[in-house]
């Protein structure tokens, strides 16, 4: 690992307890950052000033301020592939040229979606959104916690290419009120284009007579998506330089800009945008996204961490753990090092989780009581999402602050089995309520987070290799090339397709 670490093998450190038997109240003002909507508390983590030290001094010999400033002035950051990462300038952040070019590419967006709601395509009542992994994990995200009780255009989101999904995407829907969206940076992409032909199926027998008149697409390779056969006037591009995982800035996020309206999804640009400031110019110990990238390398590397967990209690925000699993494991799952050199060290975690109350009644028991670290992330909001009994949420909050304060005290009892260690460490991230503005710059807070936490590990989060060798040989059997594969494939295939060359 370059740069000096030895901070992290220092004597064993305080407990939990004891930082905070100091002066708790200093300890909470000192580690509680106020920014865009959201409270970040990470006193229940154990960073402390000598850690914060440590971390400051490796964030200078990592160079996190120039790095910075390389992302979001657009320049190449992403050196395995010679490109910058520009999402940032969908939302005003980056070099001038990119953030015009953002501009103009979300006033083609919003042009499409007033012409949409003027009732050019006849009345639309549906919009099916296919894409797979960054091209359909966002815009899902933004509708399930933005679009419930909207009254608009209902927007459905497939991505699985098991044809029960799309079955469920087109149940109880009329072809002829619904529109498709296809999204694909490249549009090669396989599950997507064979969902898109199965919709464009259902069309037919619907009684659409040109489905291809259905289809939006949302690309950066506008001219693949025309060679296909979407008209020119229905394909909205984005910047090759946005990535798939950071896209839903772009306009991959149109079913939002129109399941939600534009002036909701300007708005979660905003939201964002703050974000990006806040980290452009927050100095590191105030900074929410550098702050939690310390404690997060704290725990992987000095306590051996193999997973994070995030429990977000609002019903809202039940997708945004798989949201962050691809953001963050994609993103620094890596083995080598930007330069390309074999790294012997923890990367990126696992990151798992699921909604609170739920998991309290299912996982929380290994959280509390197991034999591994888990660093915890809890995530809720002061305003309820519906109009039900204020109990509710008040149920809701009392469990979710318990939970971090149950960890962090443990409980020691004369019955081993009714005994709680303690000292298991959580961060808090209580929101003002879930608005477009406030979900913007959450998802920008991880984005920027996932990004400190690569700069001072070395590695290049923004390639996704390893994603391709899969689909390479799936692409090699799906074409009867079967001979390269080991016993145990062929077997399987033989078993459930059988055998190929009868």
């Amino acid at each position: 690992m370059r740069g000096n670490w030895q901070f992290l093998k220092a004597q064993a450190r305080p407990t939990l307890q004891q930082l905070f038997a100091d002066d708790a109240k200093a300890r909470v003002a000192a580690l509680t950052i106020e920014q865009a909507g959201i409270r970040f508390d990470l006193s229940k983590t154990h960073l402390d000033d000598t850690l914060i030290d440590g971390f400051v001094q490796q964030a200078g010999a990592m160079d996190l301020a120039g790095q910075r400033q390389k992302l979001l002035g657009g320049e190449v950051i992403n050196p395995t592939e010679g490109r910058a990462a520009e999402h940032t300038a969908e939302r005003g952040t980056g070099s001038p040229e990119a953030v015009e070019l953002a501009r103009q590419f979300h006033a083609r967006m919003r042009a499409l979606v007033e012409v949409i709601e003027a009732g050019a395509f006849g009345k639309i009542e549906t919009l099916i959104h296919i894409g797979i992994g960054g091209s359909a994990l966002g815009p899902k995200l933004l509708m399930d916690a933005l679009g419930r009780n909207t009254g608009g255009i209902e927007v459905r989101v497939v991505s699985n290419v098991d044809g029960a999904a799309m079955a469920e995407a087109i149940k109880g829907i009329d072809p002829r009120t619904t529109l498709l969206a296809a999204a694909s940076k490249t549009f090669t992409t396989a599950e997507t284009l064979l969902n898109l032909e199965s919709a464009m199926q259902w069309m037919r027998a619907g009684g659409v007579d040109d489905p291809h008149g259905r289809v939006i697409a949302l690309t950066a390779n506008p001219d693949k998506a025309v060679e296909w056969g979407v008209d020119e006037t229905r394909i909205l591009p984005f910047s090759e330089s946005v990535g798939g995982r950071y896209s839903l800035w772009s306009s991959i996020g149109f079913p939002a800009a129109l399941g939600l309206g534009w002036a909701g999804y300007e708005e979660m640009l905003e939201g964002a945008g703050a974000m990006d400031r806040h980290f452009a110019h927050a100095d590191w110990r105030a900074n929410a996204p550098v702050m939690a990238a310390f404690a997060d390398l704290y725990y992987t590397q000095a306590r051996s961490a193999q997973t994070r967990a995030v429990f977000a209690y609002d019903e809202r925000l039940r997708l945004l753990p798989s949201y962050l699993q691809q953001l963050e494991m994609e993103s620094n799952g890596k083995s080598v090092t930007a330069e390309g050199e074999a790294v012997d060290y923890p990367t990126s975690p696992i990151t798992w989780g699921g909604v609170g109350t739920d998991g309290q009644h299912a996982v929380f028991q290994l959280l509390h009581q197991g034999t591994v670290l888990v660093p915890v992330e809890f995530i809720a909001a002061r305003e309820p999402g519906h109009d039900l009994d204020d109990a509710h949420h008040e149920a809701l909050l009392a469990n979710c602050f318990a939970q971090g304060a149950a960890l962090m005290a443990g409980k020691q009892t004369d019955d081993p089995a009714r005994s709680y260690a303690g000292d298991r460490p959580s961060t808090t991230l209580l929101i003002d309520d879930v608005t477009p503005a406030i979900l913007g710059a959450l998802i920008a807070f991880y984005e920027h987070r996932t990004f400190v936490n690569a700069v001072l590990l070395g590695i290049n989060p923004f390639d996704q290799f390893g994603v391709e060798l899969g689909k390479d040989m799936a692409r090699a059997i799906e074409e009867g090339g079967m001979d390269d594969f080991d016993a145990s494939t062929k077997a399987l295939m033989e078993a459930a397709l059988g055998d190929p060359a009868q």
